[in-house]
């Protein structure tokens, strides 16, 4: 990996958190992640005449685009229906293990090779980023159906990465993300619609979060687009999958820091711990051929 795609990924990384904290304690999750996902498709539309870019060329990756939407919508189902009935530490490390799965996928199905200092890299990344997010005392097995969502999760999330980055040896990035969110953001309209909590009316659940707090969801809006579109830019340059997904972890101790110093939270020195094994592997892959 070289070290620009490397520095792009950790900006990304350092973007990434931003959405979680302008958007933490939002009363209506499915609206205000409706609005981001509208907010792509909006600003890909703004960014594509800037870059010269032919508004219809991602129709060329279209299968690509729809795997991709489709699965980033059931993504965001499973981490809802999990935050809902299930305990964030049991789900939220299984979610955030998707380079197992592009390992897994890629090595099975699409006749990917990968070498062992970077399978060591990619190991000493997910214990560390399991580790720095698990809550010890808490029984993996003692929520199946939490379990199973975000299993779910982590395998459609590897979906979408291993798409994206096939589509990106086509298509520009702002086209893909315009096309792949205007598939999005309808669908995903009716599904939160179906699916909102009983008592609730449907203007409440998709907008009532982005009406009452716009400068948040638009800062989170913004952020998210950024980390997004440097990764697709990174897969563009040819970058190595695993390799971009693993080093994306690096987003999981930077939230860890932003959580001890913005919001108060514990158990600080042993997650920094775990973080320099996740840091540790990510310098492994860095180096790695």
């Amino acid at each position: 990996m070289t070290l620009l795609i490397a520095g792009m990924i950790f900006v990304s990384a350092a973007l990434h958190p931003w959405r979680e904290y302008f958007l933490k304690g939002n009363a209506s999750p499915e609206g205000t992640i409706l609005a981001v996902m509208l907010s792509f498709a909006v600003l890909s539309a703004v960014l594509i005449p800037v870059q010269g870019v032919d508004y219809l060329s991602a129709l060329a990756v279209w299968p690509l685009a729809l795997l991709s939407g489709a699965s980033t919508i059931a993504f965001y189902v499973c981490v809802i229906r999990a935050l809902r009935h299930g305990d964030l530490s049991i789900y939220y490390p299984i979610t955030r293990s998707s380079p197992l799965f592009v390992v897994i996928v890629g090595s099975l199905f699409l006749g990917h090779r990968y070498s062992a200092m970077l399978l060591v890299g990619v190991a000493l990344v997910l214990i560390g980023a399991f580790l720095l997010q698990y809550r010890w005392g808490t029984r993996l097995f003692s929520q199946p159906r939490t379990l199973a969502l975000a299993t779910l999760a982590m395998c459609v999330h590897g979906v979408v990465t291993l798409a994206d980055a096939v589509a990106m040896r086509t298509v520009s990035p702002v086209a893909y993300l315009m096309l792949e969110y205007a598939i999005i953001v309808p669908a995903a309209a009716v599904i939160f619609a179906f699916t909102r909590p009983s008592g609730r009316s449907v203007r409440e659940h998709l907008f009532g979060g982005w009406v009452r707090t716009p400068g948040r969801v638009a800062l989170a809006s913004v952020t998210a687009y950024g980390s997004y579109y440097l990764i697709l830019l990174a897969f563009q340059m040819g970058a190595n999958v695993v390799a971009v997904s693993s080093v994306r972890q690096i987003s999981i101790p930077l939230s860890v820091v932003m959580g001890g110093m913005l919001l108060g939270e514990a158990q600080m020195p042993k997650r920094l711990l775990w973080s320099l094994l996740l840091a540790l592997g990510i310098v492994v892959i860095i180096l790695s051929k």
